[in-house]
C-alpha cells in the first residue's frame, strides 16, 4: 500500500498517531424521546387516502406509518450525529497535522471546511470505521446539510422516506469536488486512531 499512487507519501515509516474519533450514539430511551408518537400519527393522517375500512384497522395502519416514520427519522439523527463527530474529529486532526513536521505540509491553510479535508472521511472508509449504512460521506453530507438536527416536524415524509440519501450524497460530493486539486488521500497504514463512543463509555 505505500507504493500505491493513489496515497499521497509521507516521509518515514512511523504510524501516526490520530486524536481519538469521539462519537454520540442514540441509544434506544433516548431516540425513543426525540420522537413523539403521538405527533406523528397525527401528521400521517394526512398521507393515507380515504378507505372504506374499519376503524380499528385504519388506526393500526395510521400507528404502523407512524412508527415507520419515527424509524426512519431516528435513523436520520444517528447519522447526522456520526457527521457532527467525524466534522469535530477533522478539525482535531488538524492541530494534530499542524504539530507535526511530517504532516505540517499535507493540508491546504484554506479556511475550513476546505473541500480537500474530505480525505479524512475517505480514510475513514479505508479503515473501515463501522459508521452506520450508508456510510461516513453520507453522514457528513448531512451534517454539512444541517447545522443542528431538524426538528421531525421539518421533514417532510418524502424527504424521511426516499430523499435524504441523495440530498445528504449530493451535499457531500458537492462539497468533496470544491477542491481545484484533486484531496490527498492519506494511506491506511501508515495512520492509528481509536473510535470510541461516549454514551457506551
Amino acid at each position: 500500500m505505500r507504493d500505491d499512487p493513489k496515497y499521497i507519501r509521507i516521509p518515514g515509516h512511523k504510524t501516526h498517531e490520530l486524536p481519538p474519533l469521539l462519537v454520540h450514539s442514540l441509544p434506544e430511551r433516548t431516540a425513543n424521546e426525540t420522537v413523539d408518537l403521538d405527533s406523528v400519527i397525527l401528521e400521517v393522517e394526512e398521507m393515507l387516502p380515504d378507505v372504506d375500512a374499519d376503524a380499528s384497522v385504519i388506526e393500526q395502519r395510521k400507528f404502523d406509518l407512524a412508527t415507520s416514520l419515527a424509524e426512519q427519522y431516528r435513523g436520520l439523527i444517528a447519522r447526522w450525529q456520526w457527521g457532527d463527530s467525524i466534522l469535530d474529529w477533522i478539525r482535531q486532526c488538524e492541530i494534530t497535522f499542524e504539530s507535526e513536521s511530517a504532516l505540517r505540509h499535507l493540508l491546504h491553510p484554506d479556511l475550513w471546511p476546505h473541500a480537500s479535508r474530505s480525505s479524512f472521511v475517505t480514510l475513514l472508509v479505508d479503515k473501515d470505521v463501522p459508521v452506520p449504512a450508508p456510510g461516513p460521506e453520507q453522514a457528513v453530507g448531512l451534517r454539512l446539510t444541517f447545522r443542528q438536527p431538524p426538528p421531525i416536524r421539518c421533514c417532510s415524509n418524502d424527504f424521511l422516506f426516499y430523499l435524504s440519501p441523495s440530498v445528504a450524497d449530493s451535499a457531500y460530493h458537492t462539497w468533496a469536488h470544491l477542491s481545484t486539486e484533486d484531496a490527498a488521500l492519506l494511506p491506511p497504514d501508515r495512520f492509528h486512531f481509536e473510535v470510541l463512543d461516549l454514551d457506551r463509555a
